[in-house]
């Protein structure tokens, strides 16, 4: 078994994140019909795919005349690995990007046996067929230009990464922020259905003028038709205004609930403040602090941009099959921008 060094190891690392890459993007684009750039990186890269081959070969490069080993310590070592990355990231990002859970005979989502299985026969193609010509072709390198190519790689790696952590914790806060949006607008709902009662108005006809759920149901219906008016233009060209015009719409139809819940609560406030009963007093005050906050979400609303959302919507068009355990209706609200 060879030994390498350090530079060695790191170019190795970034050759299989390439591989990996290749093999994901083309999967994916085969079965989304469309080209996705595969992964969690803004580059032509897959760390889990680097991480899994190294510490495939690390565990396995000893015993690699034994078949038998060379699967059991790879499935092992890149089932691991694959659990230990899968459950940190979704801590962190509150977004899973891989998901088992309707497999048999998974673990919270992360593994799954097939999987498992999978990485092992991998193991052996790797340490058997993939890696000898890759070895042989990197000992060919000349030994004063691999540090510093390992360098400059690493650099560019790092930026990258930095940028899509970034990315990814946008992501997050725009979940997390939707989510809580949804879950004031229903609560300002419901304080303004009462409010629209006491004042005597037709409370059928304030429910379907804010119930938020039939607004998310028509910008679904309104995302689909302006999809299918659009798909005779230059996809590339059209996705960024059309994703735009998603998110001012969505906007807009959250300003268009705020105002019909103003309007119900001042009906209310109004009615209290013509008696003068003591009780009406603590109604009064509840009904200006709800108006108060409807005040500052709105203007919270206007003053957000767009391009706040591209950097999230990147993520999930290129990770189509990720999933928010805790923010499922945020998500789905954000995949709707980005429907084809």
């Amino acid at each position: 078994m060879h030994v390498y060094t350090t530079g060695q190891w790191v170019l190795l690392f970034f050759f299989y994140c390439f591989c990996g890459w290749v093999w994901e993007s083309c999967y994916v684009s085969v079965c989304q019909r469309r080209w996705v750039n595969r992964g969690f990186l803004n580059g032509p890269l897959l760390p889990i795919y680097g991480f899994g081959a190294i510490i495939i070969l690390f565990a396995t490069l000893p015993v690699e005349d034994n078949l038998y080993l060379v699967w059991l310590f790879g499935m092992l070592a890149a089932t691991a690995l694959e659990y230990i990355t899968g459950a940190a990231m979704e801590a962190l990002f509150k977004v899973r990007y891989w998901d088992y859970s309707k497999h048999r005979f998974q673990l919270n989502g992360h593994i799954c046996l097939s999987s498992s299985i999978a990485w092992g026969f991998f193991s052996i193609f790797l340490v058997r067929f993939l890696h000898p010509p890759i070895g042989r072709l990197l000992l060919d390198i000349p030994s004063w230009c691999v540090d510093p190519l390992a360098l400059v790689l690493t650099a560019v790696f790092t930026v990258d990464v930095v940028r899509s952590v970034q990315a990814a914790m946008d992501l997050r806060e725009v979940l997390m922020r939707v989510t809580e949006e949804n879950e004031e607008l229903r609560r300002l709902a419901k304080r303004a259905e009462v409010a629209a009662a006491f004042a005597e108005d037709d409370l059928r006809r304030f429910r379907a003028k804010t119930a938020l759920d039939a607004h998310l149901l028509r910008e679904r219906v309104e995302a689909e038709r302006k999809t299918a008016e659009a798909a005779h233009q230059a996809r590339k060209l059209r996705r960024r205004e059309l994703e735009e015009a998603r998110i001012q719409g969505r906007e807009q139809a959250k300003l268009e609930i705020l105002d019909t819940i103003s309007e119900a609560l001042e009906r209310g406030k109004a009615r209290l403040e013509s008696m003068a009963e003591d009780s009406a007093a603590s109604g009064r005050d509840e009904l200006a602090e709800a108006l108060e906050r409807i005040r500052d979400y709105r203007a919270a609303i206007r003053t957000r941009k767009a391009g706040a959302h591209r950097a999230a919507l990147r993520l999930l068009r290129d990770n189509p099959t990720a999933k928010a355990r805790d923010f499922g209706e945020a998500l789905e609200t954000l995949r709707n921008l980005i429907r084809k």
